[in-house]
């Protein structure tokens, strides 16, 4: 298996410094016991209340990035603390991603309350799924409606050997009309075969607009 440790203290002080190193290397120690490879060690000083910890941050990109298989902890409470520890324990299991931990010996243990919290976040983003892809679905008939014809797309794709890579603005501006987020558009052209994302279409949208305003304001 191969892995990252993750160890965290709240504050800078000398004695929470020592309890940092002290993590680390008992970590490691850990890792090597249970023959996982470490990858990287993230360490930071950080309130456990807070989700948005740059250590955090980091370290949930770099976990997808290698598709790693577990994450090394002292325990439950270094990862965080209240609503923050929930959400990212339900984070890393979505991404496949084990937890260990010291105190555990192991896989880490959760409560019986918090496995019911999980169960439930992961039945209501079940369902958010679910209406999200019937509003998609929705917005698509109305664009088809509306004269969009996404068969048009499809038999451009590929021509030439070319990606596609660009962001269509005809057809941006037509969802967009059609009263579809940018969200939604992003979804919509990947499916056809365009690499976007929402600050993509978000951004080309919006340079489109000022550079509109700004021919109006020349004229």
């Amino acid at each position: 298996m191969k892995g990252f440790i993750y160890a965290r203290v709240s504050t800078s002080k000398e004695s929470q410094q020592t309890s940092l190193e002290r993590q680390k290397e008992e970590l490691a120690a850990a890792a090597e016991k249970w023959n996982i490879r470490i990858i990287d060690v993230i360490a930071e000083e950080a309130s456990g209340y807070e989700v948005d910890r740059p250590g955090v941050l980091d370290l949930l990109d770099k976990i997808k990035e290698t598709q790693s298989d577990v994450l090394l902890i002292q325990d439950e409470t270094r990862l965080g603390r209240g609503n923050a520890r929930i959400a990212l324990v339900h984070q890393l299991h979505k991404m496949g991603c084990s937890i260990f931990s010291l105190k555990d010996d192991g896989a880490l243990l959760i409560s019986e309350t918090d496995s019911m919290v999980l169960d439930i976040v992961a039945i209501v983003e079940e369902y958010q799924r679910k209406l999200h892809n019937a509003k998609i679905k929705r917005g698509m008939v109305k664009a088809v409606e509306n004269g969009y014809h996404p068969e048009d797309n499809l038999k451009r794709a590929g021509q030439g050997g070319r990606k596609r890579q660009d962001a269509p603005m005809k057809e941006i501006l037509r969802l967009r009309k059609n009263g579809m987020t940018f969200y939604e558009i992003a979804v919509m052209l990947r499916g056809l075969g365009f690499s976007i994302s929402k600050a993509t279409v978000h951004r080309r949208y919006k340079e489109y607009q000022e550079r509109s305003e700004n021919i109006a304001s020349e004229d």
